[in-house]
């Protein structure tokens, strides 16, 4: 059992999670992981995953877990944004909601192992290459692991991509009221980058609302804002300029809803 036992020890730092897959990618066989865990050195966590015994299970070690299995992933849309001091709303209920982005769909597991927080997944389609300025990593733990978050430019893209209804659409226009220091060279990239016309239109419309400084920075002719109307507000007005339907409330150069 020496070298399992010094493999896990070396490639396994305390409280990570990690499958059984991934324990045997690592060479360490079926009768030593039942070992492991007769012994106490890995508890079971879901079925076919495990961790060793380490501090309480919080989401950023289910985040740096599911990295370290080879997912691309980081947080992001209002997660991102309270997370670095925009935050607007208190968790409901106790629960707090951790928004992770990934282009690929994550395990399902990790929606399950930590009652206190909710984990809600997204596939990540917004951008198909994102500058290298658009995530930025925070050390988290004994161990500094990198968590990886969305700046402030692209979470705001990614909440507003999610937009449906008048309650969302007044949820996002409060993260915008406090985002004062956008970057736009930053903008610039994602923006010209997104295929999302949606996500596209609504940025420039809370930007021009808000008067943000970064407005007037943008190369506009670069941004993919496609044809027609959308509508995003059902009974909302119209905007004129950006052909998108925005709460009645907020309506600025408006004309009554087309639908």
């Amino acid at each position: 059992m020496t070298k399992p036992t010094q493999t896990l020890l070396e490639q396994i730092p305390d409280g990570l999670v990690v499958t059984r897959k991934k324990l045997m990618f690592l060479g360490i066989d079926r009768p030593s992981i039942d070992y492991f865990l007769r012994s106490g050195k890995l508890t079971v966590v879901h079925r076919g995953v495990y961790r060793r015994p380490g501090p309480p299970l919080k989401w950023e070690h289910l985040v740096y877990s599911v990295r370290q299995l080879g997912y691309v992933v980081h947080v992001g849309s209002r997660s991102a944004l309270d997370l670095s001091g925009f935050a607007h709303y208190l968790p409901y209920g106790g629960t707090q909601q951790i928004h992770l982005y990934c282009k690929t769909k994550l395990p399902n597991w990790l929606s399950t192992l930590n009652e206190k927080v909710q984990i809600v997944p997204h596939k990540f389609k917004l951008v198909p290459d994102l500058p290298v300025t658009a995530i930025t990593d925070r050390p988290f733990g004994h161990w500094d692991w990198p968590i990886p978050y969305a700046s402030a430019e692209l979470a705001l893209l990614e909440l507003i991509n999610e937009i449906t209804d008048e309650a969302s659409f007044t949820m996002a226009d409060k993260y915008f009221e406090s985002a004062t220091t956008l970057r736009p060279k930053l903008l610039n990239e994602l923006l010209s980058s997104s295929i999302k016309i949606q996500a596209n239109r609504l940025f420039l419309w809370f930007a021009k609302r808000h008067n943000l400084p970064c407005f007037e920075s943008l190369n506009l002719s670069d941004i993919n804002l496609g044809k027609g109307k959308r509508m995003i507000v059902r009974g909302g007005a119209l905007d004129k300029e950006f052909h998108i339907t925005v709460p009645k409330g907020m309506a600025n150069g408006t004309q009554p809803d087309f639908f």
